[in-house]
């Protein structure tokens, strides 16, 4: 007998509210990049780069940055897919020198993050950026020992706004994901929390517009990280997205 995951057992029953679920939450997932670490700058000129240098003009931000928050290879592809190889390998390269000059920490990332695993909160990150990049921001701003789990792009073959890479990470942690609030900054987060039912709390600090993150129709919105603790500590409505009304 093959044991099943408990994160795919929950999802056939009937789900409490959110708000429920929150008081009997499992882990807290996060995204990255716009959630964790302020990389939003560095993204931003390093696309501006690597289309100037490789297409020979800048492809515009708003369409570079439309779809952070997806593989970077995926990117590339939807952008200009004759030059794939070419444009990952010199925007690798502009990142990694430009990293540590260009990525900051958000102000209250490194004490929220402190002060929930104080409490015996369990916690991972979920993130579409390849592993050793991943790895190299959390330990250079301090808080790569607290995430149990760190999924990349690489470990996983589907990506978010697929909810796989959520379920895998939460699947690792042995908890059901039903039971886990999943925080990002982009459209493809909150795609891939609702669809795979985490609690999906809108990060809108990062990359996206509030509009754009909230499209999808997160259950909450933060405005800040050092915002996550009240959240988890009785005071969810506040944070609560107003449900749109369906005609």
């Amino acid at each position: 007998m093959t044991n099943t995951p408990e994160s795919a057992t929950t999802a056939t029953r009937e789900l409490p509210q959110p708000s429920e679920r929150l008081k009997e939450l499992r882990a807290i997932l996060f995204d990255l990049d716009g959630t964790l670490i302020d990389t939003v700058e560095l993204i931003r000129v390093s696309f501006r780069y690597a289309t100037e240098k490789v297409l020979g003009q800048a492809i515009p931000d708003e369409i570079t940055m439309a779809n952070v928050g997806q593989p970077l290879r995926q990117q590339f592809t939807d952008m200009a897919p004759d030059h794939v190889e070419e444009l990952l390998d010199v925007y690798r390269a502009f990142n990694r020198a430009h990293h540590d000059e260009l990525a900051h920490a958000y102000p209250d990332t490194l004490a929220t993050v402190k002060g929930l695993a104080a409490a015996g909160v369990r916690m991972g990150v979920v993130t579409s950026k390849g592993g050793p990049t991943a790895m190299h921001g959390l330990e250079l701003f301090g808080i790569a020992g607290y995430f149990e789990v760190i999924v990349t792009a690489d470990d996983v073959p589907v990506h978010k706004p697929d909810p796989y890479p959520l379920r895998y990470a939460a699947d690792e942690m042995g908890v059901p994901l039903e039971y886990c609030v999943y925080l990002g900054d982009s459209p493809h987060d909150m795609e891939a929390a609702i669809s795979g039912n985490a609690i999906s709390v809108a990060a809108l600090w990062g990359a996206f517009s509030a509009a754009d993150v909230l499209a999808p129709g997160p259950e909450y919105a933060l405005d800040t990280i050092g915002q996550l603790p009240a959240l988890l500590n009785g005071s969810a409505e506040r944070f609560a997205v107003p449900r749109r009304e369906t005609r």
